[in-house]
């Protein structure tokens, strides 16, 4: 386990409107707050599409991550997750997990790491900016390249306490 002590700085209230894509409008947010790292304790929301990290074939290797996606449409979801920053990219990755309720399949329940959505009625969300230390989530060669969550300068881990 790798932690570190958080500094948070601003606590934010958001609302996003009906038609606007998820990503991009947190984005936005984040530059115009000139907030680079932080996390979402929750979001609530409701979501004319959204696509979430899924396969419905075999998996050939069950181990592995898997990068591909499903669309789901009409959703009721719950979420939270992280946001951290790229340097080179100048831009925020956030890593968002959430759980969506189709709801006119009688709110069937679909778990995973969001990829896109487009708000149907609202997102109400918190958003806590973390001043402290710098957050980044560079992709791990030795775990599928996957992007993990570093704190510190120079992809420095700090053992837990």
């Amino acid at each position: 386990m790798h932690s570190h002590e958080l500094t948070t700085g601003r606590t934010f209230g958001a609302r996003f409107d009906p038609g606007e894509s998820f990503f991009p409008a947190l984005e936005d947010f984040c530059r115009d707050k000139g907030i680079r790292h932080g996390y979402v304790p929750m979001f609530l929301a409701a979501f004319a599409e959204a696509d979430v990290v899924g396969a419905c074939d075999k998996l050939d290797d069950p181990a592995a991550p898997v990068w591909s996606k499903v669309h789901l449409t009409n959703a009721e979801a719950l979420g939270c997750g992280t946001i951290a920053y790229d340097d080179q990219a100048g831009r925020i990755v956030p890593h968002i997990r959430t759980t969506l309720g189709l709801k006119e399949h009688s709110a069937t329940g679909y778990t995973s790491h969001l990829l896109a959505a487009r708000v149907q009625f609202l997102v109400e969300m918190i958003l806590v900016e973390v001043t402290a230390p710098v957050m980044t989530r560079p992709p791990d060669p030795g775990l599928y390249d996957v992007p993990r969550l570093v704190f510190g300068h120079g992809g420095i881990h700090q053992p837990a306490k």
